[in-house]
């Protein structure tokens, strides 16, 4: 009777002892997973990814779905409260994540398309933070908490230092690859053409049909009638917009927008 029992016993333990070691292993492996996805993240900022999102009176969590989904507009910094949250999502896997179902949805999309193989196919970028990301600026200046400092912001530019988007990278890859031209539509001002060019080709985005930079006749002007007033040129000049992809909806309003456009997450910033 009692060999029966420790042999019970036994059983029990090792089973428990399985278990742990199995816990142990997949907690190995989502942990190497994720390191890996981070990249550049680990280098700029000391914030790790957390999942912890409550801030006593403010779910910042639903602050940035009103932020994406454009029910919140017009504002101007990130709210206090929700540094540390908008910090955490940026540097973590969830905003690779979320990018990566945008693009992988824009390329589903393009693979559908019939071309007419007449080269007048294009598809239009914005740069910052969707072809280059300046999360290493942000980094430092509190992830759109602190107001826009037009002087310190293009000091960054000037570095031609922004690395690419790599979500975005694959989308400009596969397009190429699909004979869609690709066209930067950017807010950068045309002063700043030679460093944007050099950092777009510095981090690998080498071939273009067309880099569109903000001329000073636009001064005083909204992102959105500068940006359709340059895809309206595109038009006249007889190419077809296929698709379309921002991480403002200021990229993807006004007309012509394109056949279809795609959002990319950006909590840090709004542009009207």
């Amino acid at each position: 009777m009692c060999s029966k029992v420790s042999y019970r016993n036994y059983i029990r333990i090792a089973s428990k002892m399985r278990m742990l070691l199995l816990f142990f292993l997949a907690t190995i492996v989502v942990s190497s997973s994720q390191g890996s996805d981070l990249g550049l993240s680990h280098q700029i900022h000391l914030l790790r990814p957390q999942s912890g999102n409550q801030v006593p009176g403010l779910s910042c969590l639903s602050w940035r779905l009103g932020v994406e989904t454009r029910n919140i507009i017009g504002w101007t910094t990130v709210p206090k409260e929700c540094e540390g949250y908008v910090g955490h999502y940026m540097l973590g896997y969830q905003y690779r994540e979320d990018s990566k179902v945008v693009t992988n949805q824009a390329i589903v999309y393009a693979q559908s398309l019939k071309l007419k193989g007449d080269g007048k196919d294009v598809w239009v970028f914005d740069i910052d933070e969707t072809t280059l990301s300046n999360l290493p600026y942000y980094a430092e200046h509190g992830f759109g908490v602190q107001p826009y400092n037009s002087t310190l912001f293009n000091q960054w530019v000037i570095t031609a230092k922004a690395p690419a988007l790599p979500e975005s990278m694959k989308l400009y890859k596969t397009l190429l690859s699909l004979g869609i031209k690709v066209v930067f539509l950017t807010g950068r001002s045309e002063e700043q053409r030679t460093v944007t060019t050099n950092n777009l080709n510095h981090v690998g985005f080498h071939t273009w049909e067309k880099l569109i930079l903000k001329a000073s006749s636009y001064t005083g002007k909204t992102a959105v009638e500068y940006k359709s007033t340059e895809r309206k040129k595109l038009e006249k000049n007889g190419y077809r917009i296929i698709g379309n992809i921002g991480d403002q909806w200021s990229d993807l309003m006004g007309t012509p927008t394109g056949n279809r456009t795609f959002k990319l997450p950006d909590p840090m910033y709004y542009i009207s």
